[in-house]
């Protein structure tokens, strides 16, 4: 019977949390003349580019032009990322490679990041952007997580039942967004504790140990 996985992308695809720390720290020395420190950013995680960036404004409070921010934020992570490319995260090829071969799987991807930073992102890992059945971004939605709205409109795009889909996130809000959409949750301590993740359904150190197997029988999806 036809199941749905869907990868978040940043944190999960790959180990962007500290190059998007990076660019944000140097936006606010950039554009403000203020001094935040990665750490600050770690609550904002997964709620998308605005959000990250207002959160963090809101914490020291200033105010900001959040599209300017958005926007250099971007153009230090670019800057970051030529100099520091970044790989598929640990296992995360050898699922993709397994679903893909897998006929009664559907493959996608939902970020609530902007298209114009997640596409280099994700093409950069070696992963090809058609190999998905439904990439949905931020741009494609209103509601940022930790609102189910992204996920609950990837099932519907992909044509399953949100019961018949397996996220894989890696911060709260994500795992809120899931779980609220009705899907079963697999959360990776690629970026936040285990603690924090705890209203997963199933929390790894690595989707090294996430198999197509597993999924199957952890969730009954066969």
């Amino acid at each position: 019977m036809q199941w749905g996985l869907i990868l978040d992308v940043d944190g999960v695809i790959a180990h962007t949390e500290t190059l998007n720390a990076r660019a944000s720290v140097q936006m606010f020395a950039q554009l403000y003349g203020l001094t935040v420190q990665p750490e600050d950013f770690r609550p904002f995680v997964g709620t998308g580019d605005e959000r990250y960036v207002e959160g963090v404004a809101e914490k020291y409070g200033v105010q900001i032009d959040t599209a300017a921010a958005v926007q250099r934020r971007a153009e230090n992570f670019f800057r970051l990322l030529e100099s520091s490319p970044l790989p598929a995260a640990p296992g995360v090829r050898e699922l993709v490679d397994a679903v893909r071969a897998a006929e009664h799987v559907k493959l996608a991807i939902a970020t609530s990041g902007q298209q114009a930073k997640q596409f280099p992102v994700i093409e950069g890992t070696g992963l090809k952007l058609d190999w998905f059945d439904v990439v949905i971004t931020g741009d494609d939605i209103d509601r940022k997580k930790p609102h189910p709205q992204i996920y609950r409109r990837t099932a519907e795009r992909l044509g399953i039942a949100p019961e018949r889909c397996v996220v894989i996130e890696d911060a709260p809000a994500g795992v809120q967004a899931a779980k609220a959409a009705e899907m079963f949750c697999v959360a990776v301590t690629n970026t936040v504790a285990r603690d924090a993740l705890s209203a997963a359904d199933l929390i790894v150190d690595s989707l090294a140990e996430v198999t197509l197997e597993l999924l199957e029988r952890r969730f009954r999806l066969s």
